[in-house]
């Protein structure tokens, strides 16, 4: 896993028996990174009012379960994904949200590295299928708007604490972290600026290594110092470019 920590589904699986709370939904954001680029995990729907549609991993939550368990129990039912950390964003309370009935969902929200999982589409669903950032479709309800606001929380927090740099290889050059900094935070960054920021910062330990096998110059390679990773994810840091 890649955001902070995580749970294992068989936490709650004893709990998927129990009856809906009718009016009270969970809609999780699956952001992944995919070596050079940010997608989001979206399902279309193969029933009810919003089928052949897309939107984000949702559905009710059962009487005898918290929201956490609900979320991470819907994640892993829609597309088998388990042993992930989900975090809670805020409730989305519009009358309006969805047409003809009062319905509040919890939104959560994560980042991880698409390689390290298996996504396998349930039979609620027609497809489960990762989308870029700039290629989302028309969402179902106001899940374009929970979409915004998770991409909103993962920029901020990127900015205050070393959020997915784990989802580079052990040694990397600084042109693989900038482009990581690029693709979340949807920016294109200054190149000396940058390098100057992050060296400052003493996150990293410049390797006597290069690049090997490239059709380019070989860059300088790095990795990070655990210690000073450890403190600045548990203190965070103010990085403005």
């Amino acid at each position: 896993m890649t955001f902070l920590s995580s749970k294992n589904i068989s936490d709650t699986t004893n709990k998927t028996t129990t009856p809906e709370i009718d009016g009270m939904t969970i809609d999780c954001v699956i952001f992944g990174f995919n070596k050079a680029s940010l997608e989001v995990l979206l399902v279309q729907h193969a029933e009810g009012e919003s089928i052949g549609k897309w939107g984000l991993l949702g559905g009710y939550m059962k009487r005898e379960e918290s929201a956490d368990d609900a979320a991470h129990r819907i994640v892993y039912e829609l597309t088998s994904l388990d042993n992930i950390y989900l975090e809670q964003l805020k409730a989305f309370t519009n009358p309006a949200r969805v047409p003809q009935r009062r319905v509040v969902t919890i939104g959560y929200y994560t980042l991880v590295n698409r390689e390290d999982y298996n996504i396998k589409a349930s039979l609620s669903v027609i497809e489960a299928k990762w989308h870029k950032i700039d290629t989302i479709p028309e969402l179902i309800f106001d899940h374009s708007k929970i979409l915004n606001f998770s991409l909103m929380q993962l920029r901020n927090r990127v900015r205050q604490a070393p959020i997915g740099f784990n989802l580079l290889p052990e040694k990397f050059t600084l042109l693989q972290l900038m482009h990581l900094y690029e693709e979340i935070l949807g920016i294109e960054l200054d190149k000396s600026n940058f390098r100057r920021k992050i060296l400052h910062m003493k996150l990293l330990v410049e390797l006597d290594e290069k690049q090997k096998a490239v059709s380019h110059r070989a860059a300088k390679l790095y990795k990070f110092d655990s210690d000073t990773y450890k403190k600045l994810t548990e203190k965070g840091f103010s990085f403005e470019f």
